[in-house]
């Protein structure tokens, strides 16, 4: 019955968000006649990799790295605005659709991100799926710092609940919290 809820929720974001996807990949498209759709590979549950979806907003020669490895200067105009807003991450719901990800949970990482792999091992992160937003957004923690964001996260793991859910949900639609850091 959640999952079908899941999905249907899923659904309705995204015939709703159709618009706006569109004029965010032309505004894209146009400035760095790129793909505005991002394709990476992330650690999901049980840390089985899989394909999370973002609308671009790096340079299309920026390699696949973490954002606090990269610079302020690799951010494209419209990509300053959608990282700022965290509209980037709406591509995000088709994850949810496919079932790799939750609208909450740990943010997914990237494979090369050792150091927060094993931090999270340890604190059974891995056991739920990647979310949108998470506890660790909303307090303003990002992946720069493992050790605190595996904390954070083991500690959302360890007290899931739906109304803890509806909290970061309603306290990340308010703007509380941040995207990961990029260096100045």
């Amino acid at each position: 019955m959640k999952r079908a809820a899941i999905i249907l929720l899923s659904i309705f974001f995204l015939a709703a968000l159709i618009p706006v996807f569109l004029v965010f990949f032309t505004l894209v498209y146009l400035e760095d006649k790129s793909s505005p759709i991002l394709k990476q590979i992330r650690v999901g549950k049980n840390q089985v990799p899989f394909t999370c979806y973002k609308i671009r907003t790096m340079k299309a020669d920026t390699g696949d790295v973490a954002s606090h490895h990269a610079s302020q200067a690799q951010i494209t105009k419209i990509g300053a605005v959608l990282r700022k807003t965290g509209l980037d991450e709406l591509p995000q719901i088709y994850n949810v659709l496919i079932g790799t990800m939750s609208f909450v949970g740990p943010r997914p990482n990237l494979p090369s991100q050792e150091e927060l792999i094993a931090a999270r091992d340890k604190r059974k992160v891995y056991d739920v799926l990647p979310g949108i937003t998470g506890l660790a957004q909303i307090q303003g923690v990002d992946m720069s710092n493992p050790a605190k964001l595996a904390k954070i996260d083991g500690e959302y793991v360890r007290i899931k609940s739906i109304l803890l859910d509806c909290r970061i949900v309603w306290a990340t639609i308010r703007g509380k919290g941040s995207g990961d850091a990029v260096k100045r």
